[in-house]
């Protein structure tokens, strides 16, 4: 199967020269890269964990949009959060986007996250 690079303005670009993409499709199957919430353009994250959330969301809805897919249809996702204590606001703002068929999830706390994000989600998703 061949490997195509997603891209879109409607997110983040990939921090300037390390070697990822927003996503890529393989088949049926598209793999998000773990997203900030920081919005398109902009070089600062702002905001508690709930607001870098919900940027975070429609950073991964807007990538899944140009793979032709969307939050609907995730079947896996990885929260890392920089303090679990964070959970229960992130927990609300990221249920209201998956819906009542939320895919697998796991999360963890990391020591530290890029930019000084506080929380950082990437995902699969089927086509």
């Amino acid at each position: 199967m061949d490997k195509h690079v997603i891209r879109t303005e409607e997110a983040p670009a990939p921090f300037q020269g390390a070697p990822y993409n927003q996503a890529i499709r393989v088949g049926e199957l598209v793999f998000v890269a773990g997203q900030l919430g920081l919005k398109p353009g902009d070089k600062a994250i702002e905001g508690d964990v709930a607001t870098q959330t919900e940027q975070v969301m429609r950073n991964l809805a807007a990538i899944l949009a140009e793979a032709g897919s969307s939050l609907d249809n995730l079947v896996k996702t990885t929260v890392f959060l920089q303090d679990l204590a964070d959970f229960a606001a992130m927990n609300e703002v990221y249920a209201r986007h998956v819906g009542d068929r939320p895919p697998a999830r796991a999360t963890v706390e990391v020591a530290k996250l890029p930019s000084g994000a506080l929380v950082e989600i990437e995902a699969v998703a089927h086509v």
